[in-house]
Order: C-alpha cells, then structure tokens, then sequence
C-alpha cells in the first residue's frame, strides 16, 4: 500500500510549536519536523529557539541564526553555495527526526 502523503500545516499551525508548550516543529525546504527531542538546542533561551516554529530555511542556508532570516523566508537569492548547504541540512534534519508534515500556502495573507 502507498504511504499516505504528510499532512499540511499551515504557517500559523506551525507558529504554535515553538517550544511555549510540549512540541517544537521546525520547517526545513517545505518539510516539518518534530525536533522536540532536542528542545535543549531548540527550546526556549537555547541557542537555535529563533528556528522553533518557523521556517528555517533561509537561516540555515546562509548558517544565520538571525531573526530576519526566519521572517524573510525567500529562497530566490541563494548563492549555490548556501543551496548545498541548505540540502545537507535537510537530509541532515530528515535522518534526525520525524516529519509531521509539509508547508501549507497560506492564501489569506497578503503583504
């Protein structure tokens, strides 16, 4: 039988699992992981917490732990250097912990 695809979780519903309560997710290239087994590298006051119910993509592609690289999450920039880095990250994360689901669009939102 096939797998059934990972559910998709909005940017608000993932912005609720920052490490305030039990679970932190952290979204790397669409992907959401559970990495609340490392909530001391994650959790609140922790060195990565600004990744903690975000998108870190950008930030972890251009290795920044910078608050403006999770609230501009393009990826239309990145040098080849930083994609590679950002892929290594990636399958790093997906041999690492489990994936609860995949990046939603939000529609509603406009900017």
């Amino acid at each position: 039988s096939m797998a059934t695809p990972p559910p998709t979780i909005s940017v608000e519903e993932l912005s609720h699992h920052d490490g305030s309560g039990e679970s932190i997710w952290v979204c790397v290239k669409n992907d959401i992981f559970d990495v609340s087994p490392s909530r001391r590298m994650y959790g609140p006051g922790s060195g990565y917490s600004v990744f903690a119910g975000r998108d870190a993509s950008r930030a972890l592609a251009k290795s920044s732990t910078s608050v403006e690289d999770v609230t501009n999450t393009s990826l239309t920039d990145l040098t080849e250097e930083e994609i590679s880095t950002l892929d290594n990250w990636h399958n790093f994360f997906k041999g690492k912990y489990p994936q609860v689901g995949v990046l939603g669009v939000s529609v509603h939102v406009s900017n």
